[in-house]
């Protein structure tokens, strides 16, 4: 009986930390600085040593926009400095367990301090988890942190995140896979140009990696046959062995195939003879479902140009069937998913499934517009289905 009582605490208390992984920045920000302003925070102090992580500082100003960042990075002499946005992403509490236990027995409020102290427990394996996965992330991806380069990218998924902090001695707490993502999730930080970047972005698997491989070997085709030194697109097994040539990776003509069709690029044959559209929309950022959770996640509240597609491709039939542009790219698609925009043909389309995708354009996106329309319009022969006018 007692070890199902102790299994039943462990259980709970793995629960606890898992939805206090989760809480968002700001709020674990506010809830930081409210246990320390507490009358219960005073009646610990002399049990209490508080301080920042070893290693840890924190950022003298902090832009008011950067609400999920945990921090950002700075350049010194070439090497990367990290600078949290809050001592409270820093904290650690060192308890005297003598003097804790003693204020607990003879308080008249030991609930309250007990439940502090929980908190207080709490705070420090949530940020020793933050900290320690900030630098590892950095450390591991310097060379993309220093430029903001995704071919700089390092396979490092969370379990390899979660295996190299096992393996380091000194880690005070067991930092798995699963605290890891529930952590990470909803955190940012922001590169020494200025980038926001997920977490989660710094922990690529193999193939997270690879399409950026093969984006690049394709986007850099055209150059290469305008100089002549190609004389017509790669084959897929031909990108795989230049990927290989340039980045050290093995990929297989199979696996090429798969990840240009998810990146919605032609096969070698189409980019032959449909290469205008392809130069017009060289920059488009990669395709994503037409979702309310991707639309959030992924569209900037930017101006720019976006291009719909249906969900499934049709072997000779083009899947773009729209093109468009807006002040506010989120709020534009958002209005495509709430069938606002006053277009059926369209409508039914994205409520069977659709992806899309995106460039950024300060200014002129218009402009920009209808010069990606034309070039579909001189490459196709017909204008996206779904267009009901021309730009």
């Amino acid at each position: 009986m007692p070890d199902k009582k102790r299994l039943a605490a462990d259980l709970l208390g793995k629960i606890v930390l898992s939805r206090f992984l989760e809480i968002p920045l700001r709020a674990f920000d506010r809830l930081v600085k409210k246990g320390e302003q507490s009358p219960q925070f005073d009646a610990l102090k002399s049990a209490l040593t508080v301080r920042q992580l070893p290693g840890t500082q924190t950022a003298p100003q902090v832009l008011p926009e950067a609400q999920r960042a945990l921090g950002h990075a700075v350049l010194v002499d070439g090497d990367v400095t990290f600078f949290h946005h809050s001592e409270s992403y820093g904290r650690e509490y060192l308890f005297d367990e003598e003097i804790l236990a003693d204020i607990l027995a003879r308080s008249a409020n030991s609930m309250e301090l007990a439940r502090l102290v929980r908190h207080l427990r709490l705070i420090n394996t949530r940020n020793r988890i933050s900290c320690a996965i900030v630098r590892k992330l950095i450390e591991t991806q310097a060379d993309y942190v220093r430029s903001a380069n995704p071919l700089a990218l390092r396979p490092f998924s969370q379990a390899q995140v979660s295996a190299a902090l096992r393996a380091e001695a000194g880690i005070k707490v067991i930092v798995d896979e699963g605290r890891i993502s529930r952590l990470i999730r909803k955190l940012s930080i922001i590169l020494p140009g200025g980038k926001e970047v997920d977490l989660r972005s710094l922990c690529p698997k193999p193939r997270q990696v690879h399409y950026y491989f093969v984006d690049h070997v394709i986007k850099n085709e055209r150059a290469l046959m305008m100089e002549g030194i190609i004389r017509a697109p790669l084959k897929d097994g031909e990108i795989a062995a230049e990927i290989g040539k340039k980045f050290a990776a093995r990929l297989s003509r199979r696996s090429v195939a798969y990840i240009r069709h998810d990146l919605g690029i032609p096969d070698y044959r189409d980019r032959g003879h449909k290469g205008g559209y392809l130069t017009a929309t060289t920059d488009f950022s990669s395709l994503l479902p037409l979702t309310r959770q991707s639309v959030l996640a992924g569209a900037p509240s930017e101006p720019g140009v976006y291009e719909i597609r249906t969900q499934d491709v049709q072997t000779g039939v083009c899947s773009v069937v729209y093109i468009g542009s807006a002040g506010d790219l989120r709020k534009r698609l958002g209005d495509h998913l709430r069938g606002s925009s006053g277009n059926p043909s369209l409508m039914q389309i994205i409520a069977a499934g659709a992806k899309f995708r995106y460039r950024l354009v300060c200014d002129g996106w218009r402009a920009l517009e209808r010069h990606v329309y034309l070039a579909f319009c001189t490459t196709f022969g017909v204008p996206p289905a779904c267009n009901r006018m021309s730009p």
